[in-house]
């Protein structure tokens, strides 16, 4: 997959991955365009790279997934890799009940971090198989969705099913000029994936590192694409995997 001269969508791109891999895309001069629920940090996305393009939209609606399906194809019509990259990340003690489940709507995790991918997806499907260039879409999952951190229980489970989804999509595409790249990263510690972004840790990375990872991958075609400590998940046994989930809950 070339890393330049393209038209890119990426959703929650005003922070942490996604800004990162709108950087990355700018320094290959890539058409970018980014798109989230905050003005103000779409506002200071652009202050920092005038060249984006933007648009507030919240891909846990709907209505608003429709109508930047309709603007994005309207104002970019060569627009051909699509990466949905918005993720909101929430503990929940099931413990408590429907408590911690219900409270918080706006933060759906299921519909931010699962149901708008699948409908972003379905729509693009069809319009990047018309277009002679070459087309991606890049599903951002998690290390989690392979050893889930029980604390954060929806997250881990919207990130396995996006990890399923994206291996069904490669599948019925595999004979299509579409091509499907998931994206594995662990812990980023400069996201604000829970609200705010973590200190600094021996174990988590930068969004930039995973920024570096993803361009490598997509130039030699790495349909799953792991950062940092991730790759070794990958590739583990069911017995490593258990002693890593049992050391992760610890």
């Amino acid at each position: 997959m070339k890393t330049s001269g393209n038209a890119v969508l990426i959703t929650g791109g005003a922070t942490g991955i996604g800004f990162a891999l709108a950087s990355a895309l700018l320094d290959r001069g890539n058409e970018v365009i980014i798109c989230g629920r905050s003005e103000e940090k779409l506002r200071s996305a652009k202050e920092k790279f005038p060249k984006i393009s933007t648009k507030k939209c919240d891909i846990s609606r709907k209505q608003d997934v429709d109508s930047l399906f309709g603007w994005v194809t309207s104002s970019y019509p060569d627009l051909n890799v699509l990466i949905n990259n918005a993720g909101i990340q929430r503990s929940i003690d099931l413990k408590k009940g429907v408590q911690e489940v219900m409270e918080r709507p706006d933060n759906d995790e299921i519909a931010i971090n699962l149901r708008s991918q699948i409908y972003l997806s379905a729509y693009f499907v069809p319009w990047f198989m018309k277009m002679e260039r070459e087309t991606a879409i890049l599903n951002v999952s998690s290390g989690l969705a392979f050893v889930p951190l029980a604390r954060f229980p929806i997250y881990c489970a919207t990130k396995a099913a996006l990890h399923s989804f994206t291996m069904s999509l490669r599948y019925q595409l595999k004979d299509t000029t579409v091509k499907v790249f998931e994206v594995i990263p662990p812990t980023v510690y400069d996201t604000e994936l829970k609200g705010k972004p973590l200190e600094k840790t021996d174990w988590a990375i930068s969004s930039a590192e995973v920024a570096q990872a993803v361009m490598s991958g997509l130039e030699k075609d790495e349909y799953e694409i792991p950062a940092g400590s991730v790759e070794n998940w990958l590739h583990g046994s069911k017995s490593d995997l258990d002693q890593a989930f049992n050391f992760i809950n610890r």
